[in-house]
This record gives C-alpha cells, sequence and structure tokens, in this order.
C-alpha cells in the first residue's frame, strides 16, 4: 500500500478535496438520520428518547392521499419519464451522429446540444413561462395568429408533465449522446466490419453489436441519470403544481414547516434518501464494470 502511494501520490493527493467534500457533506450529516426516530430535545441531542416510527405518521396519514405517497408518486413517475425517454433519446441521437461522416457537422450539432446544458434552470424557468405564458406566451401567439382560442397552460395541469419531461430530455440530450458516443467510438471498427460482412443491416448491427457491447455503460448511465433526476430539485421547484410536487420541493416544505421539530423532518429527509442507498448498494457492481468499460466518462 505504501509503495503504491509512493508511486501515485500526485493522485492520491489530487483525491483529496473530492474525499473530503464527501466526508463533510455526505457522510457526516448521515448520523442525523437517527433523529427521524427519536423525540428530538435540543438540550438532549442525541441522546434524546427513542420513539420509534412515531415521526413516520403524518407522512402516512391519509392512505392514498398521504403526503408520502403523492410525493413518492410523483417523484418515481417523473423519474421514469426522464430515464426512459431521455435515454432513449440520447442513445438515438448519439447512434445517428456516429453514422454521419462529416466531422464539422458532428461538431457543430454536438456543440449545440451540448449548449442548453450549461443553462440555468432559472433561466430555463423563465423561457418556459414566456413561452407558455397565457397573454403573451409565444403558443398562444402562434395559436391566435392561426385563428385558434387561447389555452391557459398554467390552468391545465394535465399538460404539464409533458412539458416538463420535455425540458429535461432538452437540457440534458447534448450531454448524455456526448458520453453515449464516447461509448460507441470506443468498440473495435473491426467488430462493425465483422458484422457488415456478415450482411447485418444497421439496425441489426445496433441491436447485435452496440447494444451487447454498451450495456454495462448503459447501466451506468441510467443509474446517474436517476441518481440526478432524484435529487433535481429547482426543475420541480420551477415548473411543477402543487399537486405534481417531487420530493425535494416536498422536503423544503417540511424544512419551513418543521424547522424546529427535526423528528419529523429527519422523517421526510430518511424516506427520500433510502431508496438512493439501497441502489447504490445493489448497483455498485454495474457502476464498476460501466467506468472500468470506459463507457462513463467524465
Amino acid at each position: 500500500m505504501f509503495d503504491d502511494f509512493r508511486r501515485h501520490k500526485t493522485y492520491y493527493f489530487m483525491a483529496i478535496p473530492m474525499v473530503v467534500f464527501f466526508l463533510l457533506f455526505s457522510y457526516l450529516p448521515l448520523p442525523g438520520l437517527y433523529y427521524a426516530f427519536v423525540d428530538y430535545d435540543f438540550m438532549q441531542g442525541l441522546k434524546s428518547p427513542f420513539c420509534g416510527f412515531k415521526n413516520f405518521e403524518f407522512l402516512f396519514s391519509g392512505g392514498m392521499d398521504s403526503i408520502i405517497w403523492k410525493l413518492t408518486r410523483n417523484t418515481i413517475l417523473y423519474n421514469l419519464a426522464f430515464i426512459i425517454v431521455g435515454n432513449i433519446a440520447q442513445i438515438t441521437v448519439a447512434v445517428l451522429l456516429k453514422e454521419i461522416h462529416r466531422k464539422y457537422f458532428v461538431k457543430v450539432s454536438q456543440t449545440l446540444m451540448f449548449m442548453p446544458y450549461f443553462v440555468s434552470m432559472v433561466t430555463v424557468g423563465v423561457v418556459v413561462y414566456n413561452i407558455f405564458n397565457y397573454k403573451y406566451g409565444i403558443a398562444n401567439n402562434l395559436l391566435t395568429s392561426l385563428g385558434l382560442e387561447k389555452f391557459d397552460f398554467y390552468q391545465t395541469p394535465e399538460v404539464w408533465p409533458f412539458i416538463i419531461v420535455a425540458v429535461q430530455v432538452w437540457k440534458g440530450l447534448g450531454y448524455g449522446s456526448v458520453v453515449y458516443m464516447a461509448t460507441i467510438l470506443g468498440i473495435d471498427e473491426s467488430i462493425y466490419e465483422a458484422a457488415y460482412v456478415d450482411g447485418a443491416n444497421s439496425l441489426q448491427t445496433f441491436r447485435r453489436v452496440i447494444l451487447p457491447i454498451c450495456t454495462p455503460g448503459l447501466a451506468t448511465a441510467f443509474i446517474f441519470t436517476l441518481f440526478l433526476a432524484w435529487n433535481d430539485f429547482l426543475l420541480a421547484l420551477l415548473l411543477t403544481s402543487t399537486n405534481a410536487k417531487t420530493f425535494t420541493v416536498g422536503l423544503a416544505g417540511f424544512l419551513s414547516a418543521y424547522n424546529l421539530d427535526l423528528g419529523p423532518m429527519c422523517a421526510g429527509a430518511f424516506l427520500f434518501s433510502f431508496p438512493v442507498m439501497i441502489i447504490s448498494l445493489v448497483a455498485q457492481k454495474y457502476i464498476v464494470q460501466g467506468m472500468t468499460a470506459g463507457a462513463v466518462k467524465g
């Protein structure tokens, strides 16, 4: 171990800021989840009397209309849509760019698609508002110019799941397609040539060659997309209505409602963190395989 440290001490020192960051902001707060199971007293701290699952009762009161059910349902549905639609779009764009042999066009396309990734979500919220505003929005101006009646998007909650998914896919399309394209470009050209010699067309090559080889990378990208979407706050805050709040927005509400009562607030945080911790433990093998295969870069 010490020999390895001496040989690679530069890399170890470069890793110190990252290790310190995760220790301070990811691991040190974990003992605070214990507060979800105690009747917290500021004077006693961790020695507060244990109360079991009492702090969770308000989350589950109301059955299918309970707070926890609404937040969980919204978060899971949005995440499924982000993961499925987003990854399909990213893989499709990556494969299409791989088939284009004009390098200048590919570079320009990647640059234009990558730009939304760096746009602030607050800016995206402003753009969306100016598009769908009832009085002055671009969408309603287009409808009136076509002789149609105005449509009140902000009073029609049914349309917002589609708008939110479209915005999220548009924003992450460039970054995800670059990641997948790096994976595809890492496949040996001789494999493609062997497939073409055997008579495989482009679709068959994608199904029989690209997908199997990229499976570890695809699994890793799916997992990272889940983590990012699960923890996303600004998109859910800026674009979702009261009935479509996600877990992150709900936790912010808990913070304001129970800022002096850590028990219920930590109970919400525990339920929010639990699925991510379980998925992280189960998916470690796939994450390592994807990274060592060179499928995920950056």
